[in-house]
């Protein structure tokens, strides 16, 4: 395919070869992407520009938040970006309408195909440079690039990932008064979670402020979340693996553990979250929220830890408000 005085490249090896050497091409490093079907989203991770560009992050956040009709939620934390979108229909792609500076890129489309997902952007400028530069990231299969970007020219590039499924893991009570630590232990087993099952991506770490009055509490209080991006087919398997080592190395006989597994965490399981960080609640209340809003429970050495690891789950993909006291704002 010719583009102006462009040949366009057919293959992922093409558009490599073509980008080779080209300084004005910062690639990104990875781009995820989850699926929940029974919501009609996905969640696309990525990790911008070298995974250092918090610029371009930033940047990326606002218009591709603001200008793509699927986005209905966004963060960065650093230079790593989430967007929830609604999936596509089937040939539902169609250019977005870009502006200079206003409306300078979209995602147009996200398409789910079997066990592959298809992402359309589109961009000018240097919108369009990050076009492709997605294209050279970690976790992309396949390219079409339908126009090449830079300079005054709009670009736009399809890529395919794999299907991945989101598990969020909550853990509450591992430590004891004389060592240990929550938020560090479960940072370490999610790490080496990854090494054991290739494919599966560490997203997200929460640390979740309780009540702080809590007698109970073996010293601040807090309990963790973790999410995972898992390949189709391993996440029970991711579960069972967590939880094993996660027994072989707690130090409390009342470690809770809870697991979710989608996008769009129901309500009800915030509401119960946000009563736990102002006051006291039962095991029972946990045991309640959990099966109304479908979360899983392990009872790794006991019971008292599903309070924590059930109220974490809905603060996973908010760090800085997970961590704010009773009587801080919007606590």
């Amino acid at each position: 395919m010719i583009c102006g005085s462009i040949e366009m490249p057919g293959t992922l090896e093409d558009l490599k070869n073509a980008l080779s050497g080209k300084r004005w091409i910062s690639p990104h490093s990875r781009v995820i992407v989850v699926v929940d079907e029974r919501s009609g989203v996905a969640e696309i991770i990525e990790d911008h520009a070298r995974g250092v560009c918090l610029g371009g992050s930033a940047w990326s956040l606002y218009h591709y938040t603001r200008n793509s009709r699927g986005v209905f939620w966004s963060k960065r934390e650093g230079p790593r970006l989430f967007y929830k979108l609604r999936l596509s229909g089937k040939g539902a792609e169609a250019p977005a309408g870009l502006q200079a500076s206003y409306h300078p890129a979209s995602i147009e489309s996200v398409e789910l195909d079997g066990d592959l997902v298809r992402i359309t952007y589109s961009g000018l400028a240097g919108a369009g440079v990050a076009a492709l530069g997605r294209c050279l990231a970690e976790g992309v299969i396949d390219t079409d690039v339908k126009e090449w970007g830079g300079g005054k020219k709009v670009g736009r590039a399809t890529i395919t990932v794999r299907r991945k499924e989101k598990l969020i893991v909550g853990v509450d009570d591992t430590d004891r008064s004389d060592e240990g630590a929550t938020w560090s232990l479960v940072n370490e087993l999610a790490l080496e979670l990854c090494r054991r099952l290739p494919g599966v991506d560490y997203l997200e770490h929460s640390i979740v402020q309780l009540y702080p009055q809590n007698p109970h509490k073996t010293q601040n209080c807090v309990a963790v979340a973790v999410s995972f991006a898992v390949p189709t087919g391993l996440v029970d398997r991711a579960v069972e693996e967590f939880c094993s080592s996660l027994r072989l190395n707690t130090f409390s006989k009342e470690t809770g553990m809870a697991y979710f597994r989608g996008v769009q965490i129901p309500d009800p399981a915030m509401g119960f979250a946000k009563r736990a960080k102002v006051g006291m609640v039962s095991v029972e209340e946990a045991e309640a929220a959990a099966a109304s809003s479908g979360i899983s429970l392990i009872r790794v050495t006991g019971s008292r830890g599903l309070i924590g690891a059930v109220a974490s789950i809905p603060f996973v993909e908010l760090p800085d408000e997970a961590v704010r006291l009773p009587g801080d704002d919007g606590v």
